[in-house]
């Protein structure tokens, strides 16, 4: 995928905003014991994609039901939130940004779809943010050190 995270805009101006999101996932309920508290109470505002698929490509028994469920009601969670004045810790704003991306089933063309998608997103918001999404300087260097730490490694005794 286009890399974006640039501090240096195309004509060489360093820029004054933020020039990628921080990215990452877990697979159904998953992320729950992991990120989503700090998606929906957290200091700093993160958009979420949910991407569920209507169709389940191996028997689950209800299973998949209260995935997608769950899928909704996250989403729900974060638009409107919840208020609690007697328990403030409770509070839940709400007015987070989501999106859900329903697909019928998961299938490699919808996969290609999916991927194609956000690689778009990538290069369109590289085009927005005038800097190249298809450079990694930064992954360039870390290759360069660990060529050389490794070089190192090999001159320890063992």
């Amino acid at each position: 995928m286009e890399s974006n995270g640039k501090s240096i805009r195309l004509d060489n101006v360093p820029v004054d905003y933020q020039t990628a999101p921080v990215l990452w996932g877990e697979p159904g309920t998953n992320g729950q014991h992991s990120f989503y508290q700090l998606i929906h109470q957290g200091t700093k505002l993160i958009p979420i994609d949910f991407i569920g698929f209507w169709e389940p490509n191996h028997a689950v028994g209800d299973h998949h039901a209260k995935l997608l469920a769950n899928v909704f009601a996250q989403a729900e969670a974060l638009a409107f939130g919840s208020e609690n004045k007697e328990e403030p810790y409770r509070n839940f704003e709400g007015n987070r940004p989501s999106n859900i991306i329903m697909i019928k089933k998961l299938t490699p063309y919808t996969l290609g779809s999916l991927i194609a998608m956000y690689e778009h997103k990538i290069f369109v918001e590289g085009v927005i943010w005038n800097i190249d999404s298809f450079d990694q300087w930064g992954v360039e260097l870390g290759k360069k050190l660990a060529t050389t730490i490794l070089d190192e490694f090999n001159q320890i005794p063992r």
